[in-house]
């Protein structure tokens, strides 16, 4: 089937790309199902902790092995694809992530798990900063829902991981998984129609290179601005992704223990906070279009903080409501940042986009390690209200540029 460009040029030179919603929706539902694969990892933790009595430090290393893989990938295939774009990552990919998925189901050891997730990061690392980029070609001046509505996809994956849970490994346990390779298949298919679409894309943008090429121009004082915009950046995605990391992989365990529920019913905690994390990374983007993205990151994380500091002390049915409030706002954001990042260096889409989401996965697997002994060696009620002081750290971003700044240079 033929794939046609939305790309026109217009009589002034300039390219007019509208926003192209068939791609972008079609895009989403395969970033919902690559992520569906890893949330099967968090989602067997239970699993593994029953039936080959794992500690939580080797929990926290199973998810540190799939994530922290992505984590550092992330980056160098941005880098590599702002050179040399590759449409076909994008299947390739999600072919890596089902053949992990394959091996978990059979995996017989925990060595064995380990090497199954950390193919799934590979496959992770290679989707990510291509989808992102897909994203921000047939965005158009829609850049904030563009992404988020690829980001939601993803969140709406992780939601999933609950309710494969209890659905799916609680009764059919580790072999369960195994059904997740037709998702994957699926998902190849989708991406496949998705990589023509881009490589048409990439001929017309190669054939008007001229036009649509915008000059960067090097500046020592803005580069240093923009370092430390970077680093104050990537000290909100470290506080959003361990605190996030906290209540994805362990809170489910804190419910079993402060509230007596069973596994099964621990994951409807999991799963209000991911659904409602999910509606908010689609809100967030729209939003942030219209008030500004640096007063959509720093409501995200210090509108949370007081919710999340009370939320140890409450009972178990305000639980869901304030579980379902925090990932509302607290993921509003998650699009947020890499369009802001995006913006920051307007010509490495790949690479900040790498980094970003990149660095998530990487915070969030350093976090699971980091929790995980913390769990052990000091109790899981400890660690969980010290955790909760995570999102005040959401006031550095007030030392961040306002989005006026961001225009100004990108004009000089």
């Amino acid at each position: 089937m033929a794939v046609a460009s939305t790309n026109k040029v217009l009589p002034t030179g300039r390219v007019d790309t509208k926003t192209t919603y068939n791609i972008l929706f079609i895009l989403s539902i395969c970033h919902l199902l690559n992520d569906t694969l890893q949330s099967v990892v968090p989602a067997m933790f239970p699993i593994f902790a029953k039936s080959m009595g794992l500690t939580f430090t080797q929990l926290g290393l199973i998810a540190f092995s799939m994530n922290i893989v992505s984590s550092v990938m992330q980056p160098a295939v941005g880098w590599y694809t702002d050179k040399r774009p590759i449409p076909f990552a994008l299947p390739i990919g999600l072919t890596f992530s089902m053949i992990g998925i394959l091996g978990l189901a059979l995996a017989p050891s925990f060595e064995m798990i380990l090497m199954c997730t950390i193919i799934i990061g590979l496959g992770s690392a290679i989707f990510h900063p291509e989808g992102s980029r897909v994203t921000h070609m047939a965005a158009g001046n829609r850049r904030g829902l563009a992404q988020s509505i690829y980001q939601v996809g993803g969140n709406s994956g992780q939601a999933l991981a609950p309710i494969i849970t209890a659905l799916i490994l609680v009764p059919l346990g580790q072999f369960g998984a195994i059904w997740f390779t037709l998702v994957a298949a699926s998902a190849v298919i989708l991406l496949l129609y998705i990589a023509k679409w881009y490589s048409q894309n990439l001929r017309v943008q190669s054939t008007f290179k001229k036009v649509i090429t915008v000059p960067q121009t090097e500046k020592h004082s803005i580069s240093k601005a923009i370092k430390l915009a970077l680093l104050i950046l990537i000290l909100i995605v470290f506080a959003r992704s361990w605190y996030g990391s906290a209540i994805s992989n362990f809170y489910t365990f804190y419910t079993m223990e402060s509230y007596g529920v069973t596994i099964a019913q621990s994951q409807i905690y999991i799963f209000v906070f991911l659904l409602f994390g999910a509606a908010g990374t689609f809100f967030g983007g729209p939003l942030a279009d219209r008030f500004g993205r640096r007063k959509m990151i720093f409501l995200s994380l210090v509108g949370v903080a007081p919710l999340a500091i009370i939320l140890p002390f409450v009972g178990p049915t305000l639980a869901f409501i304030v579980l379902g409030i925090i990932g509302f706002i607290l993921l509003s954001s998650f699009s947020v940042t890499v369009v802001y990042a995006q913006e920051l260096l307007p010509g490495k889409i790949g690479t900040m986009s790498g980094l970003i989401v990149g660095l998530a996965f990487g915070m969030g697997a350093i976090g699971s390690v980091a929790l995980g002994v913390l769990i052990d060696a000091i109790g899981l009620t400890t660690t969980m209200v010290a955790v909760s002081f995570l999102p005040l750290l959401g006031l550095l971003t007030l030392l961040l540029p306002t989005d006026q700044q961001l225009k100004e240079w990108s004009q000089e």
